[in-house]
């Protein structure tokens, strides 16, 4: 009978740490820790907090083994060397010493389970030095959970100490924190990351390339045992030497120099070229939204690169990547990259979301080359003022830009605007069957201007017809119950039709609403806006805003600022100093 083959152990449980020692990238916490057990000055209580697997709970068990080990000889006190042979480290490091309590508050964030601790505190370790209590995810607790655990926090016997982990620090009451030595576990920079894995898999008589590594590293973002865990997986996926084309297809990342030609080609405009790289990807498996998040990381790198050079010095980052990053940052302008990443946010939601991830992709790309054409301000400006302004427009010619309908004044720069298509002269809107309580007369005296008419719509709250009336209608002749009016370009049809009707309905009377030619008076709202409309007129005749409405037909004169009023809206919007900094503690 053949003997069994040893149990096989995963990589990130073999390798985890067992003492300060064995920490990687946590040099500032060691040391504090260090001099606090060389002194003698043992905090009651700590909390660990940082990203996923940095430590944390491992930093915990270490503190641990170092208050209760006694050394092989067992006459050893607290150290931040334990020896790791005694009893109490052995069986702290298994998960199963008596006295080392660990409990996962993810699982048990009642106040209940915190009673239980507390009622135990105040009983003795049964072998060690310390009772030792490890509650991983505390910011799980609930408050009354919290407000239960406080005054033991504050107050603990002598035998007892606390150790808590979480990777949500903010989540955790400042009444808590305040009464914690707080330790920060870093994410591990990618040098020590990647020296850490080829000690491992040198110790496992792995064969994997330093390009493999670097993916594995970046990968990992910093956590040491998501690192081990993908280089398990690595190992195991390459079943000999492994490369970083093995590691990219476990992973599902796309070709890294690849994604880097679809970028090139998306930053200068070129779709078709784009659009053919992005699929011949697809068809070689890649996926559409790893693609983007790609151009995502690539876009951020890039950027980075460009505001601060030596951060390409990666070492995750292969050589020949780090040249075309750093060409490409000189060359491309930073309001370009900037835009790329706010679309390229946009649509990894809109791939997330598509029936079709692909589809969405293409169209993404179609809208990322379109909008790289477009130039910069900068280029715009001197392209209009290179721009000869444009020859003044004949008689009866266009040469204006009006508003929407509804939208406002329009912006003329021929000083003449186009009356409406001839109308029939005469009444075009007249109303029967009048039910009229006094004489006419009398009745439309109560009207003598065409303000009072306007008045009268407001006081019957028809906002649209009142908006239409004041923006719309060129008053030629008034008398009480007969208006005739030019309608400006942007007047509806039956606006005659309608102003009868309205005014028949309210005065009880039939009023007689023309249409006619060529009445070029001032609207109530041009009158009302005569300034700004004088001085967009001005603004009309500058060169170079002619050479934007003709580069942009279009475009419209929306609002002008002069300087004065620019400087005091930047002054109302600026924030307001602090005095006085908030301490959180203040409120102990």
């Amino acid at each position: 009978m053949s003997e069994q083959s040893p149990k096989y152990q995963v990589l990130a449980r073999k390798y985890r740490p067992e003492t300060f020692a064995d920490l990687v990238g946590q040099d500032a916490m060691v040391r504090t820790l260090k001099n606090a057990f060389k002194a003698g000055r043992i905090a009651q209580a700590f909390i660990m907090t940082g990203i996923r697997g940095t430590g944390k709970t491992t930093t915990a068990r270490i503190i641990a083994k170092g208050m209760n080990c006694i050394g092989p000889d067992g006459e050893g006190g607290p150290t931040t060397e334990p020896c790791g042979e005694c009893e109490h480290c052995k069986a702290i490091m298994e998960g199963r010493h008596v006295d080392v309590i660990e409990m996962d508050a993810a699982s048990n964030t009642g106040v209940g389970d915190i009673r239980e601790i507390i009622d135990s505190v105040h009983y003795r370790a049964a072998s060690a030095r310390y009772k030792i209590y490890i509650i991983d995810e505390v910011h799980m607790l609930s408050n009354s959970a919290f407000n239960a655990l406080l005054k033991t926090l504050e107050e603990p016997p002598e035998h007892v100490k606390f150790i808590f982990a979480t990777t949500e620090i903010r989540k955790v009451p400042v009444t808590v924190l305040s009464r914690c030595q707080r330790f920060d576990l870093r994410r591990i920079e990618p040098e020590v990351m990647i020296s850490l894995l080829r000690r491992i898999a040198t110790a496992e008589q792995a064969e994997i390339t330093d390009d493999a590594l670097a993916l594995v590293t970046r990968a990992a973002e910093g956590s040491a045992r998501d690192a081990t865990s993908l280089l398990d997986q690595a190992i195991s996926h390459g079943a000999g030497e492994t490369t970083a084309e093995q590691v990219r297809a476990m992973l599902g990342l796309a070709d890294r120099g690849r994604v880097m030609d679809l970028f090139e080609k998306i930053m200068y405009g070129d779709a078709p070229g784009a659009l053919t790289e992005l699929s011949q990807q697809y068809a070689d498996g890649a996926d559409p939204l790893a693609v983007l998040r790609d151009l995502a990381e690539i876009t951020h790198w890039t950027s980075v690169v460009k505001i601060t050079p030596e951060a390409a010095e990666d070492p995750t980052i292969s050589p020949d990547e780090r040249a075309r990053g750093e060409t490409m940052a000189a060359n491309l302008g930073m309001r370009a990259l900037t835009r790329m990443w706010q679309m390229l946010l946009k649509a990894l939601d809109e791939v997330a979301q598509a029936p079709n991830a692909m589809m969405a992709a293409e169209m993404a790309v179609i809208r990322l080359t379109h909008v790289a054409e477009l130039p910069s301000p900068e280029e715009l400006l001197r392209k209009l003022q290179d721009t000869p302004p444009p020859p003044a427009p004949g008689p009866g010619g266009g040469g204006y830009a009006h508003a929407p309908a509804g939208g406002g004044a329009q912006t003329q720069a021929g000083g003449h605007v186009q009356p409406t298509h001839p109308a029939p002269s005469g009444p075009v809107a007249t109303q029967g069957n009048a039910v009229l309580a006094v004489a006419a007369d009398h009745a439309l005296a109560r009207f003598p201007t065409f303000e009072h008419v306007v008045e009268l719509i407001r006081a019957n709250r028809d906002m649209t017809l009142l908006m239409e009336v004041e923006r719309c209608v060129r008053l030629a002749a008034y008398q009480p119950g007969r208006i005739e009016f030019t309608p400006t370009n942007n007047a509806r049809g039956d606006l005659a039709q309608r102003l009868g009707s309205a005014l028949q309905r309210w005065t009880g009377n039939r009023w007689g609403v023309s249409l006619v030619n060529g009445c070029e008076t001032a609207t109530i709202w041009e009158q009302t806006h005569a300034a700004e409309l004088a001085m967009k007129a001005e603004a009309a005749e500058h060169p170079l805003v002619q050479a934007a409405l003709a580069a942009f037909p279009k475009a419209e004169i929306v609002e002008i600022r002069t300087p004065e009023e620019a400087a005091q809206e930047a002054t109302a919007e600026a924030l307001p100093e602090v005095e006085d900094e908030w301490d959180p503690f203040e409120e102990e």
